[in-house]
Parts: structure tokens; C-alpha cells; sequence
């Protein structure tokens, strides 16, 4: 099952205005620059996998440009590791899109099969190491047979590393939803909240603004905040904004920050003056000594069950127990060691300690 995260992902992505906007704004193409959101339509993905069942993180959208359509494929990609063999699944995918236009006779009059744009999205904390070409990952044929091996690409979104300035200098509604993700809860509050109130006022729509809104409401529940955020109306943002800037001042008392740099998500335990002046780069997990109220070990708690759940998915209920359950000096000890453990075991177990 995916993760809350991924399912808002594919909700802002059920809107034609953010698929255009990933495509034109986060690849070098350029094809859908001028194209009209009447001309996108979504595709039921049920048949693109191998048992012909939904897949909840794939996405498929048909184009038309001109008279002819294109498909755009996206594949949400929200694992802490990296899948070696995606170009592999990609060009499964692919084939079963292809195949199944052949099933429902839906090639254009010439029976030639539409051009496919793939793309993956990423937001993993490691960085992106598998190839994005099929071709690498076969051994190197005879010459007599290498014309017959097969061939497939795609195109990889790698959230995490996105470029801040450009990020910043991009006034689209998906790049400030980037940098709400990716930025301190401060910059949040003070740059990202307005840019996203104005972009809302000067382009009113419910449907977007709600799917906004559950998106907002997931990542603040990820970041340790499960208050609402939802809204249906421009007037409602200024109270999302208090709200926000509410949850955004209790992860300043332990100098949350998020790296955007590094796109790694680590918490800094130091003291709120402190706490405020660094996460430029990265935060750290390092310690305040003492003195410590439960709403700031509370704070701490949904820290370490979002670094956690970014590196390892959902989390089995004995570990959410056991965040609960603990002492600020286990929380800051199961911090640190989140941030290189292989997995929840090494987290949690005398093994990481050992190491």
C-alpha cells in the first residue's frame, strides 16, 4: 500500500495544470509549453502492471498536440532506496500501455503506436544511482547481436535536488509546493505561505485548492503536525497560514530544519536561539542536555517518525509504540542513528550501537 504522501502526490497530479507545469518547468521539453488543459486527458493506469491491477503511484495522461496524441507516463517513486531496475520496470509499463491501446483499437488512423514521454519522480532521501537507459544494464552483446537488444529511457525527477535558486525563481504552483516540502518551517512561514496565498488569490480553483490543501495536510502530519490544513476558499488561507505558523514555531524549538541542498530531512536538537540561525544545508541531530518540556519532546517525537518513515516507509505499530513511549534521551539517540541506519532494526537495536 503507498504511503498517505504518495496518494496526495498523485491527487496534485489528477490535475492537468501541475502535469504541464512538471513537465515545462522540470524537464528540458518544451512540447507542452503552448498546449490548452483541454487537450489533457487522464488515462485509467488499472492494466499497467503485470497482474492488471491498479497501481496507486502510476499515473497516465494522453496529450493531444496538433492531431495527434502523445501519453505521458509518470511513475511516483517514494522509497528510501533506490530501485536498480526501473528502467526495466519502465519499460514493462510501457509495453502494457502500449499493448492495451492495440487491445482497445485506439491507434490513431495510420495504426503506428502515439510516442511516450516517462517519467519518474523521486523524492527519495538517497540520491539517485540507477540508470535511466535500459541498454546499460545488459552485458555487453556480441556485435552480431547487439541491433536486437532491447532499448528503453526515461526521464528522472529527482525532487530532493532541485536546484534552490531555480526553485525559488520558478513562480508556479508546483515549485512553490517543491519548496514548501524542501525548506525550514521558517521560510516556510514567512516566503512560501504568502508566495502561495497570492498564486491562489489571482487563480481561484476549488478542485486544485483542495487537492493543495489535503497535500499540505500530509506533509504536515510527515513533519510531526497532524492538525488540518484543508481549505475550500482564498479566504480560508490566512487561517491555514496561522495554523501553519503555529506548527512551524514548535520545529524551531528544536531547530528543525530541512536541507535542501542534500535533500536530507534531519533533525538539529540544540536550543531555540540556536535552532533558528542554522539549517542552511542540513540540520543535525547533536542534543540539548536538559530541560526539555513535553511539548517540545512531543515535537521531537514527530521528528524522528518523519525521518524515519522518509528513509523506511510507513512504520509498523511497535515502532510508533515504542516513539511514544520514549525518554528525550532515546529519541535523540534513535536520531542520530536514523540518519545512517540500514534499517529499523539498526535504529531501535543494540546492533547500531555496536557499530
Amino acid at each position: 500500500m503507498p504511503a498517505h504522501h504518495d496518494l496526495a502526490y498523485r491527487s496534485l497530479f489528477a490535475h492537468p495544470e501541475l502535469v504541464r507545469e512538471l513537465v515545462t518547468s522540470f524537464t528540458p521539453f518544451k512540447l507542452f509549453d503552448d498546449v490548452a488543459l483541454s487537450c489533457f486527458e487522464a488515462v485509467d493506469p488499472a492494466y499497467v502492471s503485470e497482474g492488471l491491477a491498479a497501481r496507486q503511484n502510476d499515473i497516465v495522461w494522453r496529450v493531444k498536440i496538433g492531431e495527434h496524441f502523445l501519453y505521458v507516463y509518470i511513475l511516483l517513486e517514494f522509497q528510501s532506496g533506490v530501485d536498480r531496475w526501473m528502467a526495466l520496470r519502465m519499460q514493462n509499463y510501457v509495453g502494457l500501455l502500449c499493448q492495451n491501446l492495440v487491445k482497445r483499437h485506439a491507434l490513431a488512423p495510420s495504426l503506428h503506436l502515439p510516442p511516450v514521454l516517462p517519467l519518474v519522480f523521486y523524492n527519495g532521501v538517497p540520491q539517485w544511482s540507477a540508470s535511466t537507459d535500459l541498454a546499460t544494464l545488459f552485458m555487453e552483446a556480441p556485435a552480431e547481436l547487439a541491433p536486437f537488444q532491447p532499448s528503453q529511457r526515461y526521464v528522472l525527477i529527482d525532487q530532493q535536488r532541485l536546484d534552490a535558486e531555480a526553485l525559488e525563481a520558478n513562480a508556479t504552483l508546483l515549485a512553490l509546493l517543491f519548496r514548501m516540502e524542501l525548506s525550514s518551517a521558517s521560510e516556510v512561514r514567512n516566503k512560501v505561505l504568502p508566495a502561495l496565498a497570492t498564486w491562489f488569490q489571482d487563480a481561484p480553483q476549488a478542485s486544485l485548492m483542495r487537492s493543495v490543501g489535503a497535500w499540505i495536510e500530509n506533509l504536515a502530519s510527515w513533519r510531526g503536525e497532524p492538525a488540518s490544513f484543508t481549505f475550500d476558499s482564498t479566504e480560508e488561507i490566512a487561517d491555514m497560514g496561522r495554523k501553519f505558523a503555529t506548527w512551524a514555531e514548535e520545529f524551531e524549538d528544536i531547530g528543525f530544519q530541512k536541507g535542501s541542498e542534500k535533500g536530507k530531512a534531519e533533525g538539529k536538537i540544540e536550543g531555540r536561539a540556536e535552532g533558528k540561525a542554522e539549517g542552511k544545508a542540513e540540520g543535525k541531530a547533536e542534543g540539548k542536555a536538559e530541560g526539555w518540556t513535553e511539548g517540545q519532546l512531543s515535537a521531537l517525537r514527530g521528528v524522528l517518525t518523519h525521518l524515519l518513515r522518509k528513509r523506511f516507509g510507513a512504520l509498523p505499530e511497535a515502532a510508533t509504540q515504542r516513539i511514544a513511549a520514549a525518554n528525550q534521551a532515546d529519541l535523540e539517540q534513535w536520531c542520530q542513528r536514523s540518519l545512517d541506519a540500514p534499517g529499523l532494526d539498526a535504529v531501535f537495536g543494540d546492533r547500531a550501537a555496536s557499530a
